[in-house]
């Protein structure tokens, strides 16, 4: 049994791309995508008939509006390869305007349901800052699922458990690397990997406060740099992996052993912690890697998306 089949027993398996074409050969359950990865896809000779397609079919159309068409093309595309669900993202733009955010989600929806996908299949990534948690519990109110991203610190998990959102991807890879930098020559790798590498124990920690408290919330762990920090958090609800170390995991047998247990979180000493807009705002800011790379990660996913506008204009 390989890893990759080995972690499919513990977890639910979730591709990481764009490039639809990469995701049969792993059989994944559910899939994601970002602008960056979109973006990376459409440069490809292979994809880029579908923007020039889309392009041509909503010609006229606001910028904006023909993008989300180009996201649920791509969107229905890998849902015809898998059995469960595809995150399609609103646009990073809006990550401080809760009302912009769920008008954005319900046109995405709207869009897939046209295309003759249930709404079931789809969840609707939106940027874990306070509005964007805020908007995210009014899509949850309306029926619509969704995947809180750019997640870095406990803060922001705990809110978006208290907001009833449907699942949360932590960023183990991002989170990795800030400590690293902050690290400098100091940073000791092999110390720091596996159960010691602060992404994992950031995810660790919130799985195991969602498990204890009865937090319906799914946990995604994403992000990930190394095969190594995808086999330490074996056992999470769910891992979105890209097509390169699902191909790692694919290739080797080593033996794999979930790390994450639910039975055992429920026994631990946790206490229970609630935010309002005040205090996380203020959790927020007391975390200075949360709070850099959540401002990081926006910046680049609106850096990506107005390049895939360009793209657009262009075709």
């Amino acid at each position: 049994m390989s890893q990759l089949e080995a972690l499919k027993t513990f977890t639910t398996v979730v591709a990481d791309t764009g490039d639809f074409k990469q995701i049969a050969a792993y059989q994944p359950q559910d899939a994601t995508t970002n602008p960056s990865l979109i973006l990376k896809a459409v440069q490809k000779p292979e994809y880029a008939p579908i923007l020039s397609a889309e392009v041509a079919a909503h010609k006229g159309k606001p910028l904006d509006e023909v993008m989300d068409h180009l996201l649920v093309h791509f969107g229905c595309e890998i849902l015809s390869l898998i059995p469960g669900r595809v995150s399609t993202e609103v646009d990073a733009r809006l990550s401080f305007d809760t009302a912009a955010t769920v008008a954005r989600g319900k046109r995405l929806i709207a869009m897939y349901q046209a295309q003759g996908i249930a709404k079931e299949r789809i969840l609707i990534k939106v940027a874990s800052t306070w509005e964007g948690i805020q908007a995210a519990s009014q899509l949850e109110q309306a029926g619509i699922r969704t995947n809180l991203t750019l997640l870095f610190s406990f803060c922001q998990a705990v809110a978006c458990g208290q907001a009833k959102v449907q699942l949360i991807s932590p960023f183990v890879g991002r989170i990795y690397d800030w400590y690293k930098k902050s690290a400098g020559s100091a940073w000791v790798e092999a110390e720091m990997a596996g159960a010691n590498d602060p992404g994992v124990q950031s995810v660790k920690q919130i799985y195991n406060y969602y498990k204890r408290h009865g937090i319906a919330t799914e946990v995604m762990g994403a992000s990930f740099r190394n095969v190594g920090q995808i086999t330490a958090l074996a056992g999470c609800d769910l891992l979105t992996i890209s097509p390169e170390l699902l191909a790692g995991l694919a290739a080797s047998d080593a033996p794999l052993h979930a790390s994450l247990h639910a039975p055992a979180a429920l026994a631990m000493d946790i206490p229970a912690v609630h935010f309002e807009e005040a205090s996380f705002r203020f959790a927020l800011n007391e975390d200075a890697m949360a709070t850099e790379k959540l401002s990081e990660g926006i910046r680049a996913f609106c850096a990506d998306a107005i390049k895939l506008e360009k793209l657009m204009l262009a075709a």
